[in-house]
């Protein structure tokens, strides 16, 4: 049984099925995906992606490569540009899919940037293999190795390391800035290595329709195999639990213990009690009456904008949100997915979204006050943007965690991703996904790999299922 149906709740749903298990799947909402599901959050005709909208990982992981999405209804949408990142009104620095595109941008440092990101570029398909696992390997080739060294970094240690032109510092510290963390911290280079080298791979695509049509793909399959689905059926205590040889909870580790409560050792209790959750995030989404008019035309062909400044503006943003202050300028993640996938609202109009961090415990009133910043930093690159607006929903970091409750505080990334809750995740363990209760897993972004819409996670907590309950390889 599979308690979740997030992406790594049907993955593991899915490997489990696909041994000829029987497998049912329990999702406490009447709709299926968690935070990669696809709602009308603000006028009837607008599909808005709750949480997960662009999909890199997805597109590139292992696991969904066995899954034949388009078959079942899930077509990939390219953006013309993966990423814009506007300085200035018409003064923009893009990712491009070209390595050389982009590198061109950044001066002096375009050797650099092709030398650090090029050779994963070439090796991704190995180089997935290792960093979609569930623990570290030992090293077997040279672009792992240079993941790994460079990714351990501070991105500000990076930054001063390799980048000298204010383009490239950036543009990537913004995409450093998707970590959570504040730029000095050990491992906040790896979303530069990985969201980089995937941009170049795959453009950053999104699900023609939403993410849910995804999700939908996903059920569609495992149901194919011969599972179960059962929605609003919530699992508080083991009494919601029906008799199964083995329980997969894609559930973040403080429900775990809320349902498991003392079957648990109270060493692993208490590490999962423990478990730290980082900054949540404000969520906006808007039906709109026509395209964000940018006065870059570079905006307008990108999928993703980051609004937010320069490297110390970005970086003294994040750090104020990990301090558990308000930034009073804070980075903002944008993206418009109607400029590219028409579907998911009526004729003529459009759609978008943007988040940025703010500590879990920002008020209401606050909440609001910010959305109007965030719209004022947008208009500054978009003059008559507000006007376009025909409906706002505002999601704060409690709000979000009443849809999911696997988003504690808003926490969109599944727990800390410092170096120790990378290591630690939930558990330090050879085997992070088995719970010590007989039968019991864990297979949620609170283990390794880690967030993103990957189905890894599943897949690995399945495996380990297969091996220790089931006697299966």
């Amino acid at each position: 049984m599979v308690v979740g149906s997030g992406p790594n709740g049907l993955a593991a749903a899915i490997t489990l099925a696909r041994k000829g298990l029987r497998v049912l799947l329990l999702e406490a909402n009447n709709y299926l995906g968690g935070a990669a599901a696809s709602l009308q959050l603000t006028l009837p005709g607008f599909t808005h992606d709750l949480g997960a909208a662009v999909l890199p990982l997805a597109f590139a992981s292992p696991f969904f490569i066995g899954v034949p999405l388009r078959d079942l209804g899930a077509e990939w949408v390219y953006p013309d540009v993966p990423l814009a990142h506007p300085l200035g009104p018409r003064e923009v620095v893009l990712l491009h899919e070209s390595i050389q595109e982009t590198a061109m941008q950044f001066g002096d440092d375009g050797a650099r940037y092709s030398r650090l990101i090029g050779s994963l570029v070439s090796e991704w398909p190995s180089l997935a293999r290792d960093l979609l696992a569930p623990a570290i390997k030992i090293p077997r080739k040279l672009s792992y190795i240079r993941f790994g060294v460079h990714g351990l970094l501070p991105f500000s240690v990076l930054a001063d390391a390799l980048f000298s032109t204010s383009h490239a510092r950036t543009l990537l510290a913004g995409i450093a800035a998707h970590w959570a963390m504040p730029l000095t911290r050990p491992l906040t280079s790896v979303p530069i290595l990985l969201l980089c080298t995937l941009a170049h791979i795959t453009k950053w695509p999104m699900v023609r329709g939403g993410t849910g049509r995804l999700i939908e793909a996903m059920a569609a399959y495992f149901r194919n195999l011969g599972g179960v689905v059962e929605l609003s059926a919530p699992v508080r205590s083991l009494s919601d639990i029906p008799s199964a040889r083995a329980v997969l909870f894609d559930l973040a580790p403080r429900q775990i213990v809320d349902i498991l409560g003392d079957r648990l050792p109270s060493r692993y209790r208490r590490a999962c009690t423990r478990y730290r959750h980082g900054p949540g995030v404000l969520k906006l989404d808007w039906a709109l009456s026509a395209p964000i008019p940018w006065m870059s035309e570079a905006c307008r062909s990108a999928g993703t904008i980051h609004l937010g400044g320069t490297f110390e503006e970005i970086a003294t943003a994040e750090r104020s949100v990990w301090e558990g202050r308000i930034p009073s300028r804070p980075f903002v993640i944008l993206n418009q997915p109607s400029v590219f996938d028409p579907s998911r609202c009526p004729k003529g109009f459009h759609t978008a979204w943007a988040y940025c961090h703010v500590p879990p415990s920002i008020s209401g009133q606050e909440a609001r006050s910010l959305a109007d910043t965030i719209e004022g930093m947008i208009e500054e690159f978009a003059p008559g943007f507000r006007d376009t607006i025909a409906s706002r929903s505002i999601l704060a970091p409690g709000e979000i965690e009443t849809m999911d409750q696997n988003l504690i505080g808003g926490d969109l990334t599944g727990g800390v991703l410092d170096l120790w809750q990378v290591l630690a995740r939930p558990v330090l363990s050879h085997v992070p996904y088995k719970i010590p209760v007989r039968g019991m897993y864990i297979c949620s972004s609170s283990t390794p790999p880690g967030p993103g819409v990957h189905g890894m996670c599943g897949y690995w907590a399945a495996r380990s299922a297969l091996r220790y309950t089931f006697h299966m390889e």
